[in-house]
Formats: structure tokens, C-alpha cells, sequence
């Protein structure tokens, strides 16, 4: 494996880490310190390790010439592996509705089909704005989550948790928003392609 595809593989490992810390107090609360305050910082800091080598990987892949079409579908894997992960345990802490979840599932298990039809034909579609806001969207709400998950385990800030609750249903529902529109997108470039050849 090169250099990129090593740092996108740790978020793969992360991920069933990140479930394992945020869901056993949860799970068993007796058993692993009962608000589970030891968790916070642990669970900050795979979030940024997470999110720090997804912007890595890219980066290095792009400077040290070290593209390839591995790369190019073990990426977008890693992170909605990585995803997923976050937010199926603010749907287990009652955070995030499961509806919704639903929804960012059910898109991701469509882009993965749209994208192997494409693969199967030669349309080759780069990154497109729709997809880079989802992505903003998904990790801002994901930060805000855990923001709130973090005041609520520490007991801290009383009165801005209920706020902060909020504001992160409010960015995970226009992120859902977004992860529509941009697989709609994707079976708009299909189609026109296809209509093309």
C-alpha cells in the first residue's frame, strides 16, 4: 500500500474504535465508569486523527504523484465507513433520528451502485460541489454531535447543551439534504452520458 491508501486505512481501523469508546458506557454503564467522562478526550481525539488523515491522504496522493484507481475507490470507502460509524452512535445516544440515517444510508448504498454502472461504461466523474458540501455538512454536524455528547457525559454547560443539540439535528438534516442532492447529481451525469454515447 502506498503512503495515501496507509492513512485512509486508519480510518477504516478507526472507526470500529471510535464505536467501541462511544457505545460500551453506554452498553454497560456500570461497568465502564458511568457517565463515562474518561471517553471525552478519547473520543476527540480519533475524531481528529480521523479527520486529519482524510484530508491527508488526498493531499499526498496529489504531491507525490502516488494516484491510483485503488485509491480512488478505497477513499470514498474509508469515509463512509468512518461516517456511518459517527452516526450510528448519535442515533444509539438519541441524538440524531434513525430516519435520517436511513436516508444517508440508503444514498450511499445508491452512489456505490451509480458508480460502479459508470466504472462499467468509462464515465469518469470528479469531485462535484454537492458532494464537498455534503461532506462539509456531514463532518460539521458529526463535530457538533459530539460537541453535545461530550457536555452531556462531563455534565458541563447545562443551559447550551439543549443549543447545541439543535444546532447539530439542524446541520445533519441539511447535510441529508445535500447527500440527496448530490446522488441526484450523480444519476443526472449518468443518464446524459448514457444519452451521449
Amino acid at each position: 500500500m502506498s503512503l495515501p491508501d496507509r492513512l485512509t486505512s486508519v480510518r477504516v481501523i478507526l472507526a470500529p474504535v471510535f464505536f467501541a469508546v462511544y457505545t460500551l458506557p453506554i452498553m454497560f454503564p456500570g461497568t465502564f465508569g458511568g457517565s463515562a467522562v474518561w471517553a471525552v478526550p478519547l473520543l476527540w481525539v480519533i475524531f481528529l486523527v480521523a479527520e486529519i488523515t482524510d484530508m491527508l491522504d488526498g493531499m499526498t496522493a496529489r504531491r507525490m504523484n502516488l494516484t491510483s484507481d485503488f485509491g480512488k475507490f478505497f477513499d470514498p470507502f474509508a469515509d463512509t465507513l468512518l461516517q456511518m460509524t459517527l452516526f450510528l452512535c448519535f442515533v444509539i445516544d438519541g441524538i440524531f433520528p434513525a430516519v435520517l440515517l436511513l436516508v444517508v444510508m440508503y444514498r450511499e448504498f445508491g452512489i456505490l451502485f451509480v458508480r460502479n454502472l459508470m466504472m462499467k461504461k468509462g464515465i469518469a466523474m470528479g469531485a462535484r460541489m454537492g458532494g464537498k458540501i455534503k461532506t462539509v455538512t456531514y463532518i460539521a454536524a458529526a463535530a457538533l454531535a459530539l460537541l453535545y455528547a461530550s457536555l452531556s457525559r462531563l455534565d458541563a454547560a447545562p443551559a447550551l447543551q439543549p443549543a447545541v443539540r439543535i444546532a447539530a439535528l439542524a446541520v445533519f438534516c441539511v447535510s441529508v439534504v445535500f447527500s440527496v442532492l448530490s446522488f441526484l447529481d450523480y444519476v443526472f451525469v449518468y443518464r446524459a452520458a448514457g444519452k451521449a454515447s
